[in-house]
């Protein structure tokens, strides 16, 4: 697989089927993504990589706060603007309807947000989920330098054959996720990246994207 069909392959799969993920492959991508760009050099991530029995007791706690409508733990980063206005608040609408549309979810569910939480906090099946962390000392440049090491895992996952779902959700039950993986105080949970092989016989879901001139200017040349 080449990069440009990982690009165009890769998209947030919501529906995993459960089957293992080799530990030797989940160290090859996590070895090969060491080499994404830092800025400094400073690799300011920490990956916690939790399967099998602690990432289910994980999945039982996460979703019996959820079940029950717990709305989170205090946030320490706001997932989005507090006010988002076209052409954001347009995009964000038609995926976030198309998107749990496909998981049986109508927007005009009165117990949406607790079966969204429910699905997210199960990691859609997964059987691994990676928690990014920096330290909170780290500024807006290590933030930025995160992305793009998760970026880069999540590249290398499709030239494996696998599949991921970002998931800044996790980052509502913060302190369960912390104290199931032991991280301290001092770091910050990024996200979640759940991982695994797509479920068989769900149909993807493919959100659309801004045309290449709504986000992109030449200038010169």
């Amino acid at each position: 697989m080449d990069v440009y069909e990982a690009v165009d392959s890769r998209r947030a799969v919501r529906a995993f089927s459960g089957e293992p993920v080799a530990r030797e492959v989940l160290e090859r991508v996590l070895d090969a993504a060491r080499r994404a760009p830092s800025s400094g050099n400073l690799q300011p991530w920490h990956v916690y990589v939790v399967s099998g029995e602690p990432l289910a007791e994980l999945k039982r706690r996460a979703t019996a706060r959820a079940l029950v409508g717990d709305p989170g733990d205090e946030r320490e980063y706001p997932m989005y603007p507090a006010e988002l206005v076209p052409p954001y608040l347009d995009r964000f609408s038609a995926a976030a309807a198309q998107r749990y549309r496909a998981l049986g979810i109508e927007r005009d569910d009165p117990d949406r947000p607790r079966k969204i939480a429910a699905l997210n906090s199960e990691a859609f099946g997964a059987p691994v989920v990676l928690f990014c962390y920096l330290d909170r000392e780290m500024g807006p440049g290590q933030w930025a330098d995160a992305g793009m090491y998760l970026q880069t895992v999540m590249l290398l996952l499709r030239a494996e054959g696998l599949h991921s779902c970002p998931q800044v959700m996790w980052t509502m039950y913060r302190e369960t996720v912390s104290a199931a993986v032991g991280a301290d105080d001092g770091r910050v949970l990024v996200c979640g990246v759940a991982v695994g092989f797509e479920r068989e016989g769900v149909p993807p879901v493919r959100t659309g994207r801004a045309e290449l001139a709504e986000t992109v200017s030449f200038v010169g040349g």
